[in-house]
């Protein structure tokens, strides 16, 4: 008895700890940062993309951010939902184009009826001016691929 016992908790943690690192994966963190350590809050209030301080954190569903000011920091922990970026903080334009997880410019950003969407920029390329392009139908497609990354 006691074996089964001892093989259903192995199970059991092994299961929780497949779990949640399912959960972290859906979010695109620098280690545990989210946004490459940008105040959330301050796209919303300012309109610009501010780094936060190692000082002015929260946790969030396993993600931590960082915050420019306590102002800010509060907010957050009054409605995270409101603050957090869509499709866990990936490219919104690759995630409507091709389902994909891509890595973001956290200067390079929308608000979208209430919502933060972050989009890849380099030299080269700027997936924002791609999503200007078509928005309605990659917002439409990312939502739908959003929804199947993370079932």
């Amino acid at each position: 008895m006691t074996k089964y016992i001892s093989n259903f908790i192995v199970l059991l943690v092994f299961t929780t700890s497949i779990s949640l690192q399912a959960q972290t994966e859906n979010r695109n963190l620098n280690g545990q940062l989210a946004i490459k350590g940008y105040d959330p809050v301050a796209y919303f209030t300012k309109n610009k993309a501010i780094k936060g301080k190692k000082s002015l954190k929260a946790d969030s569903d396993g993600a931590i951010y960082y915050f420019s000011s306590e102002e800010h920091k509060n907010l957050f922990k009054e409605n995270p939902e409101k603050y957090t970026p869509e499709y866990g903080g990936w490219c919104a334009y690759a995630m409507g184009d091709s389902g994909e997880k891509v890595s973001i410019d956290p200067e390079t950003f929308i608000i979208l009826d209430g919502k933060l969407y972050l989009f890849y920029h380099t030299f080269f390329s700027n997936t924002l001016n791609s999503w200007n392009e078509d928005e309605r139908h990659l917002k439409q497609e990312a939502d739908k691929n959003w929804k199947k990354l993370i079932r």
